[in-house]
């Protein structure tokens, strides 16, 4: 996949270094040219000059190719109006800003932009929204067979129970964000635009379950009852 980064700061450099080692193709956008320096030696992805909102620029860093976006400047404006160009204009779905300010984060998230809000900034954060697909083990039993992991739910699973997901996919929804605020569901809670889903899977059940969280729900994979 091909990522468009804007901002070359600590968070930045780090991301576009996590993604070009993951085997992705990678340009970054800053309008400080002595920023690139922070990129790891050997970066081979793409340094474009210029603001991120700038739509000649996010084109010369091949956003008509890229299937993520990441606004992660310092300017909580720049990042926003960034992320909604790029989703609005160009029509990327994984996109995620970081924005400084909690409180305007949840009037972002509510407005469907995806955000990032918290002084202690983990790269990892953003590669879960970049990435969605890619399931992020959160703890591993001492076994080794059991994990909890935070999973990627596809769109047309929103608006079905916990119950409908856990029963097609074969594992237990232990916990959902929603807004930055911890849910423990129950079976009859709602799945909403925006959660991020946490699950206790199997290691041998994996595949299957990945397939089913990012597929869409049917009347076969749904407890008796609960499609009418």
């Amino acid at each position: 996949m091909h990522i468009v980064i804007m901002g070359c700061g600590r968070v930045g450099s780090t991301l576009a270094g996590s993604l070009e080692a993951r085997g992705h193709s990678v340009a970054i956008v800053d309008r400080n040219p002595d920023a690139f320096r922070r990129l790891r030696p050997g970066f081979e992805g793409s340094t474009v000059t210029g603001v991120g909102f700038d739509r000649d620029v996010l084109r010369e860093a091949g956003i008509n190719e890229a299937g993520a976006f990441a606004a992660v400047s310092s300017g909580d404006n720049s990042n926003v109006i960034s992320a909604r160009v790029a989703r609005e204009t160009f029509g990327i779905t994984n996109v995620v800003a970081r924005i400084y300010d909690p409180g305007r984060a949840e009037v972002y998230e509510r407005l469907g932009i995806p955000t990032v809000a918290t002084v202690r900034w983990a790269a990892d954060q953003v590669l879960r929204r970049l990435l969605p697909e890619e399931l992020e083990t959160e703890w591993v039993d001492p076994s080794g067979t059991v994990r909890l992991a935070e999973v990627h739910i596809g769109q047309k699973w929103i608006g079905s129970p916990v119950r409908a997901l856990e029963h097609a996919s074969g594992t237990r929804i232990a916990l959902i964000n929603r807004y930055g605020q911890g849910l423990i569901p129950t079976g009859d809670t709602i799945v909403e635009e925006g959660d991020r889903v946490h699950a206790v899977i199997a290691d041998t059940h994996i595949p299957q379950a990945v397939k089913v969280f990012t597929g869409r729900p049917t009347s076969a994979g749904l407890p008796a009852g609960a499609d009418g």
